[in-house]
């Protein structure tokens, strides 16, 4: 069996890759063009070019797979990137639609997210009986993820295999391409001053949502979307979990929201002008200040998915970084 994954460099992409190749899978990787292949240098896979927004390109490395894993897409917090991130979401998707079909593979995997679904206010534990939400006003990503996912669906009811993940926050170690999240920890590892609001989310360990895929490939029943979820945790707390990993005294400088909210007219301008990983922007005010209490039930019950305790998450996250941090300027032009 050959297994297809795309976006495979990326934190999820490649310990996934790490986890198929660990069990003895013949994986293939799909690399953009002059795309460096860091992240997967000690792995034995075969690494092809193509790129979501080419339909030629994506036909030809389905060719003889019977597994795909979708995780290419593209992140953005903040505005000014929306028709490109539409275009490798929603257009890259279907593409790889396309490409399955044409190739007869037996089974899609498909990366969606947890931005996808409707965002409910109050206290509600959100599962996945919660629609998509291709209309979502918050943001451009959560749009285009919704979109992705109601074409996987669509195609399902014209007979394709295919089940759809949806992973919350992503913490974890081999961040090659330093992830958001990774870059906020990162910035609690080497600064004395911490800006933090004073909001929550919930996170989940990468290697829980690598091996959450590949049970979705094993057990997850065709047309079904699972929640990869771990643990909701404020933000203060993740960061003295970090602090007392490092063992490094910082201190720590609550911003209220209101003031938040305001800072956020400006900060985009000064991400585009620095070219710095954006934290603090309306879209990431938004998510930890709302609701995000996740139920991974279905997937515990269906698949067998059991997430590790969120502090070892974190710890090992630290952990890593504090070991791997020249990464951070080797791989920074990736992004």
């Amino acid at each position: 069996m050959i297994i297809l994954v795309t976006g495979a460099t990326g934190h999820i992409g490649n310990v996934l890759v790490r986890e198929l190749v660990k069990q003895g899978r013949q994986v293939r990787a799909l690399l953009l063009p002059g795309e460096s292949q860091h992240p997967l240098n000690d792995l034995d896979v075969e690494i092809v070019e193509g790129d979501v927004l080419d339909p030629a390109s994506l036909v030809k490395a389905c060719k003889g797979v019977d597994l795909v894993f979708h995780l290419a897409g593209m992140i953005s917090i903040c505005p000014g990137k929306d028709r490109q991130v539409w275009r490798v979401n929603v257009e890259g998707t279907r593409n790889i639609i396309h490409a399955v079909i044409e190739n007869g593979c037996a089974r899609l995997v498909y990366t969606s997210s947890i931005h996808a679904l409707r965002r409910v206010d109050g206290d509600e534990v959100m599962d996945e009986g919660i629609a998509f939400d291709p209309h979502n006003s918050v943001g451009v990503y959560d749009r285009s993820k919704a979109a992705a996912s109601l074409a996987v669906l669509e195609a399902v009811r014209q007979g394709l295999n295919a089940v759809l993940v949806c992973p919350t926050g992503v913490v974890g170690p081999f961040d090659y391409r330093v992830s958001e999240m990774g870059n906020l920890i990162l910035s609690w590892i080497n600064s004395k001053f911490h800006f933090l609001i004073n909001g929550s989310f919930d996170f989940v360990d990468v290697r829980d949502v690598a091996r959450g895929h590949i049970l979705a490939a094993e057990k997850g029943k065709s047309g079904e979307t699972y929640i990869l979820s771990g643990e909701q945790i404020s933000l203060i707390r993740m960061n003295e979990i970090v602090r007392q990993t490092t063992g490094k005294k910082a201190m720590m400088l609550p911003v209220p929201i209101p003031l938040a909210h305001f800072a956020a007219l400006f900060t985009p301008i000064y991400y585009r002008m620095t070219q710095k990983i954006p934290q603090f922007t309306r879209y990431s005010i938004v998510t930890v200040t709302g609701n995000s209490r996740y139920s991974h039930a279905k997937s515990s019950q269906e698949l067998g998915y059991t997430p590790r305790p969120l502090t070892e998450a974190i710890v090992d996250t630290v952990t890593w970084w504090m070991q791997n941090k020249k990464y951070v300027y080797s791989t920074k032009h990736l992004k």
